[in-house]
């Protein structure tokens, strides 16, 4: 239990209620009886639906956890993070009130030490949904300690066997450590401790300008951090689409984020002060001094200590567990989700390949009735302010594939609810297949992009075109209006001179 109050610092009131949830320290493991349908070892969101989801369907079910049931979302990753993001655009909005009229006098003062308690009392709050006692009483047996393959049809822990028919490997990805010299030495924050903060780092740098790194330094920004993002590439989110990227970079910069781009790290000394950053850029060595260093530069897939070599699973410890389009693993029995095997490392991902899981590992026969991952239609989102969401393919990723496409492109200067709203820094850019209106792959820059990428995932799932977006209704004035003008778009370009012309013959005619 020390581990766990480490894990879970300060050990206060809401803290406590989350252990006792997630990891209660009165926990009695059960009597292993009989073979299991199905046992996964790891609790994290792909082991948590995959065993809720079979036991429900009449499946005999053992879940393994080491540490805390709900793994990164609920303890570290999403939970946690969205409730930082939401008190730094309270306190964004705050400061930003003078623009609509609504003064406040004084400064806007964060009380950082209330922020992280709210953080904290969400996530108890949310935590009672992932709890052993709630698994438990779907009928799955829960068990808290290491889970370790003896053999392709047992799995040990603590000195009891569970033999299987099937077995999930669904143990997710840690925080890494980048290769710097002297960063172990100064001390590091990563996104597995930096919620334990009960004081506002005055100066933080923030190493890697991916997702996790962009959404952490806006928000301690916003909050009062003096934040220094450094990057090794020419801007951050470098996988996203250029023109999106650059608008969260811009609204970063406004936020009073300073950048460091195309720089990497390559030292860090601590001094009585604080700790110095060393870093290469052009071919000189530059350096700044900060309290604290976040970073958010990678993970990697937990597949030590399972014994996989011994059951015939191909791993590597950079890719994780090797699994075709199905999950199945090299081992006929075993099947992986989640973080662990995939390259899309999001709780939704995570969640719908258990739904794959539990069809292929219980319900197939012969290899008949399974399901593919690559059947799945999958958008994500970064949730920095404005947020970037996509589904489907990039441009980048359609010229390298040969695929020609059209790009439709709505800016918000021109949807008046973005503009009543203030927030017209923002796009819809939306991909179809050259000379059709089948939709490819689409990305929205905006507040709530999250919220509007599901209407263009639910096209693209259920096969609705672009131009047939155009003819659904939108509430007038919305944001995702933005969304049907990219359909207008497409609908104009039918309009041919040979048409037009047809019609106006008819419109002659018709008079």
């Amino acid at each position: 239990m020390e581990n766990i109050r480490e894990s879970l610092a300060p050990w206060d009131e809401h803290n406590q209620s989350l252990a006792a949830n997630v990891h209660p320290s009165n926990w009695v493991n059960p009597k292993p009886s009989g073979k299991y349908n199905l046992v996964v070892i790891g609790a994290g969101t792909a082991g948590l639906v995959t065993a809720a989801g079979a036991a429900g369907l009449g499946a005999k079910v053992a879940l393994i956890e080491r540490h805390l049931m709900g793994g990164d979302c609920l303890n570290v990753g999403c939970v946690p993070s969205k409730s930082l993001i939401r008190s730094a655009r309270a306190a964004k909005d705050a400061r930003d009130g003078d623009r609509f009229g609504v003064r406040i006098n004084g400064t806007v003062e964060i009380d950082f030490p209330a922020v992280m308690e709210r953080l904290r009392k969400v996530r108890a709050d949310i935590s009672q949904v992932d709890s052993a006692k709630r698994f438990q009483d779907l009928g799955v047996d829960v068990f808290i300690g290491d889970g370790r393959f003896e053999d392709s049809k047992t799995i040990s822990v603590n000195g009891e066997k569970l033999t299987f028919s099937k077995a999930v490997i669904a143990t997710g990805a840690r925080a890494v450590e980048p290769a710097i010299d002297g960063l172990k030495e100064a001390g590091f924050l990563t996104n597995e401790n930096v919620f334990n903060l009960t004081e506002l780092p005055r100066r933080l740098a923030v190493i890697g300008a991916g997702p996790i790194g962009c959404e952490l330094a806006q928000s301690f920004a916003l909050l009062g951090s003096d934040v220094t993002l450094i990057h090794n590439k020419a801007h951050i989110l470098d996988r996203e689409d250029p023109a999106a990227a650059a608008i969260v970079q811009e609204e970063l910069l406004k936020d009073g984020v300073k950048l460091v781009l195309n720089a990497r790290t390559k030292q860090v000394k601590k001094t009585a002060s604080g700790k110095v950053l060393y870093y290469e850029r052009d071919g000189d060595t530059q350096s700044f001094e900060v309290n604290e260093i976040l970073v958010g530069a990678g993970r990697a897939p937990n597949v030590l200590g399972l014994n996989l070599e011994g059951v015939g699973v191909k791993f590597s410890e950079r890719k994780g567990v090797v699994v075709d389009d199905f999950l199945q693993t090299t081992n006929a029995d075993i099947l992986a989700a989640g973080d662990v095997c995939m390259k899309w490392k999001f709780t939704h991902a995570a969640d719908f390949a258990a739904r794959i899981v539990i069809q292929n590992a219980l319900f197939s026969v012969a290899g008949q009735g399974r399901k593919k991952l690559s059947s799945l239609t999958m958008p994500w989102a970064t949730f920095t302010d404005p947020e970037i969401a996509h589904v489907g393919l990039y441009e980048h990723e359609a010229a390298q594939s040969g695929i020609e496409i059209d790009t439709w492109t709505q800016s918000f200067e021109h949807v008046d609810r973005a503009i009543t709203e203030g927030e017209t820094n923002g796009l819809v850019k939306i991909h179809t297949k050259k000379g059709t209106d089948e939709i490819l792959g689409a990305t929205i820059v905006a507040r709530h992009a999250g919220e509007m990428i599901s209407e263009i995932s639910t096209a693209m799932a259920g096969g609705v075109g672009l131009g047939k977006m155009a003819s659904v209704i939108h509430p007038y004035p919305t944001q995702s209006d933005a969304i049907r003008k990219c359909g207008d778009q497409f609908n104009k370009t039918r309009l041919t001179p040979t048409v037009k012309s047809l019609m106006a013959k008819w419109l002659s005619w018709r008079r």
